[in-house]
């Protein structure tokens, strides 16, 4: 049945939560709030973070118990517990060893340079038609060439970076990773890379267990450990079926956070007014009026609507 791997992910988040969570909260792992932003986080100071890890076991045991035997598989692990372990990192910094801005900013661009530069050269080396990129709403491919790796490291770092700005709203980032994966899981299916349909679906199997602690009100935060390794996985995951092209559109919501955060430095720097009540875009909204599940439940339907039009674009 192919909604095995969903449902095992989805147990054993359910149950890894359940022991997962009281550990994190024992250890004192407590999420900072920032003082700068909506006055209602602060009573969320305290609660426990770095519970990307439910999730990242469930797909991980997922798929060791259905499918692993498969380069592709381990190109996409790689990616997502790659980058998963620097977001880890970052995160013990921050609340272990008490230095709230975590790894350097230049030594963390650094290492995600790097990691996602040797996963480029490790795709290639063994599927060199992956360099043949597809364009969307069309039967045409484009070939990358030379220029295949330095195009997937910008895929890989803008993805990771903009899918981490997107968590900070309670189920905001899994709600629309699941829809992100989904999409993918159907594109992987269209493609027959049946070991990758496996990592989606155990992968949201994951995060619907993950969402059952993550909904509003959250007792537990995925953290840059989660965020990290979601970027990992779709960014991953559109380099293996040569979609990225299609990630703007798919990942919509990932790129409207980013944008308002560049927009919003640029114009503060340039001309010291800001353009958001607050960046990224989710927080201006929650200042605006609208209260959190509000905010949730309409970046959930954009990204719905774009992911739905991002399969259309394939399909064609």
């Amino acid at each position: 049945m192919i909604l095995f791997p969903l449902l095992i992910g989805f147990c054993i988040a359910a149950f890894g939560g359940f022991f997962l969570i009281p550990l994190l909260r024992k250890m004192k792992f407590g999420q900072q709030v920032r003082s700068q932003g909506p006055k209602r986080h602060y009573l969320k100071s305290g609660t426990p973070t770095m519970g990307g890890l439910i999730f990242l076991i469930s797909a991980a045991l997922t798929v060791l118990v259905f499918s692993w035997r498969d380069h592709r598989i381990f190109i996409v692990l790689l990616s997502t517990f790659g980058f998963g372990l620097i977001g880890f990192v970052d995160d013990f910094i921050k609340i272990a060893l008490k230095r709230p801005l975590g790894l350097r900013a230049t030594h963390k661009i650094i290492v995600q340079i790097l990691l996602a530069t040797f996963i480029s050269y490790y795709a290639v080396a063994m599927y060199p038609d992956v360099s043949n990129m597809a364009v969307p709403f069309s039967n045409m491919t484009l070939d990358l060439g030379l220029m295949f790796v330095p195009f997937s490291v910008f895929v890989f770092i803008g993805s990771v970076n903009s899918v981490n700005l997107t968590d900070g709203l309670d189920g905001l980032l899994a709600g629309i990773a699941i829809i992100v994966l989904a999409a993918y899981a159907a594109i992987c299916f269209t493609l027959q890379y049946s070991n990758l349909v496996v990592f989606c679906l155990g992968f949201i199997g994951g995060l619907l267990g993950f969402l059952l602690y993550n909904k509003y009100p959250a007792s537990v935060f995925m953290g840059d450990t989660g965020s990290f390794a979601i970027g990992g996985a779709i960014s991953g995951l559109a380099v293996l079926t040569k979609t990225q092209l299609l990630l703007p559109l798919i990942g919509f919501v990932f790129v409207v956070e980013a944008l308002s955060v560049i927009i919003q430095v640029v114009f503060y720097r340039f001309f010291e007014k800001r353009v958001f009540k607050m960046s990224p875009i989710h927080h201006h909204f929650e200042l605006s009026g609208l209260n959190e599940p509000q905010v949730v439940f309409g970046f959930w339907c954009t990204a719905f609507v774009t992911t739905l039009l991002g399969l259309l674009a394939f399909y064609m």
